[in-house]
């Protein structure tokens, strides 16, 4: 013979599934939780090896990229020699090495190597320039680039090498540091010696 059930026995299997379900929807939220968590940092695990892949191809060529610089250099010292009256043969190889020289910058740019070459009166950038000299200016507000001994060059905003740059004196008549002789307060990086702030030694 079964056994009787009473309305009391029914009420207290309600509250028994009533806790059951509370406890099975109370799962389901924390494992969607973590499952969010997980698609999350997958995600960022994704997106930083992609950023790390796109930097070691793009600065793949920073060493070769620095190793050309002296080509540049080497360019920009003949054409700065070249008197102006040259004529005849003579200004035929002038107008060619010119022409070898835009290309290699050409090629420079199209890399994603620019030139850092600061106007006359630009504000010195300790992230860009490095100072070689203080002179006094005239003509440029104290801090200001009056001359540019060495073009710099960063390859896609990261810097390569600073421009060595002649800066206005901030005080009439302030000693005129050369190299690493003497304090630089307009010298970049932790001390006068290095050339520039962030240089990127990653080949």
């Amino acid at each position: 013979m079964s056994e009787d059930l009473t309305p009391a026995d029914f009420e207290a299997d309600g509250d028994e599934g009533n806790a059951n379900i509370d406890k099975l929807l109370a799962e389901i939220q924390s494992l969607k939780e973590q499952t969010l968590r997980y698609a999350a940092e997958a995600e960022n695990t994704k997106r930083r090896a992609e950023r790390e892949t796109n930097d070691a191809r793009a600065y793949a060529i920073t060493k070769f990229a620095r190793d050309l610089l002296g080509v540049a250099d080497n360019f920009d010292r003949a054409l700065a020699s070249v008197p102006g009256d040259v004529d005849g043969p003579a200004k035929n190889f002038v107008v060619g090495v010119e022409m070898t020289a835009k290309a290699l910058q050409g090629a420079f740019e199209s890399n994603g190597l620019k030139k850092i070459d600061p106007p006359k009166g630009e504000k010195f950038d300790p992230h860009k320039h490095q100072a070689m000299m203080e002179q006094p200016g005239t003509d440029v507000e104290p801090g200001g680039v009056i001359q540019v001994l060495q073009p710099g060059y960063e390859l896609l905003g990261r810097l390569v090498r600073p421009a060595m740059v002649v800066v206005a004196a901030k005080v009439a008549g302030a000693p005129k540091p050369e190299g690493g002789g003497g304090s630089n307060p307009y010298a970049s990086g932790e001390d006068a010696g290095e050339q520039g702030g962030s240089v990127d030694t990653r080949a």
